[in-house]
């Protein structure tokens, strides 16, 4: 059977089980941004990286297959537990609740829970030379965390965490360089695949410089939010009401007329729209 056979194989078994686990577990309102459909843009890059990045182990592909669809859809779940960076714990806690409900043995899924345990490990320390599982799916979560997607993600995360405003510029830029290093030495500079991703990294970085630079003029808090600082304005007056990018996506005007945002979130929503999941 070929890849794109097993593929669909590993889907068969696993996908539903998987995101009805899920939807009964995650609330999506208190953490939009990480809830179900990150995993599934995730699962999909990791698709894609199967063919591109030189597997180490001699692990069966269709193993390997079952092992990366469950630690992708449920490297995040431990955030409806605890958002914080220690969120990989308590999404190891529920893959194992989800493989006790599904008749599957913890045995043979140790390189799973060791995988959703140690992704978000961005300082990429340890030895990874020989866990491809945990380098697809690192690198994966890497990747849809650029572009206005990842604007969104990260913002909405680090705020959650209690990042102030006038720190959260900084702290993300330094992140993603580190992710994208990451993936820049995983997959080799020299690669059409990287000069794509490397737009969705300037995107976001971009956005970020700009942000800086208009920090020490802004005043959160203002009645007419504008500019790079506005849109996190939003971004947070969403979160403290429980608004849900559709709300915003249905009538922006509804929340701003600044050029700015408008252009931002008219740029997010294309983007998730878009199959831009395809590497």
């Amino acid at each position: 059977m070929n890849l794109t056979g097993l593929i669909e194989s590993a889907e068969k078994q696993y996908k539903q089980i998987l995101e009805e686990f899920f939807i009964s577990v995650y609330n999506e309102k208190s953490l939009s941004s990480h809830g179900i459909d990150h995993h599934r843009r995730v699962w999909n890059y990791s698709k894609k990286l199967l063919k591109l990045i030189p597997l180490k182990n001699t692990i069966h592909i269709s193993r390997l297959l079952s092992a990366l669809i469950i630690a992708c859809y449920l490297h995040d779940i431990g955030m409806t537990v605890d958002p914080g960076v220690k969120h990989g714990k308590h999404s190891k806690n529920l893959c194992i609740r989800f493989l006790i409900q599904n008749n599957l043995p913890q045995i043979d899924y140790l390189d799973v829970l060791e995988a959703i345990e140690n992704h978000d490990n961005k300082d990429y320390t340890g030895d990874r030379s020989m866990n491809d599982l945990l380098t697809i799916l690192s690198v994966s979560d890497d990747l849809d965390a650029l572009g206005f997607t990842g604007i969104f993600r990260y913002s909405e995360i680090y705020l959650t965490r209690g990042i102030t405003p006038e720190n959260i510029g900084y702290l993300i830029r330094e992140n993603a360089k580190k992710r994208f290093e990451n993936f820049v030495i995983t997959l080799g500079s020299d690669n059409e695949i990287v000069r794509k991703h490397s737009k969705r990294y300037n995107i976001l970085d971009n956005f970020f410089t700009k942000y800086n630079e208009q920090l020490p003029s802004y005043h959160f808090g203002t009645l007419n939010p504008s500019g790079f600082c506005g849109v996190i304005e939003i971004i947070l007056f969403m979160m403290n009401n429980n608004l849900q990018l559709k709300n915003f996506f249905i009538e922006p005007e509804k929340y701003s007329s600044d050029p700015v945002i408008l252009w931002y979130f008219a740029e997010l929503e294309s983007e998730l729209l878009a199959e831009h999941t395809v590497l």
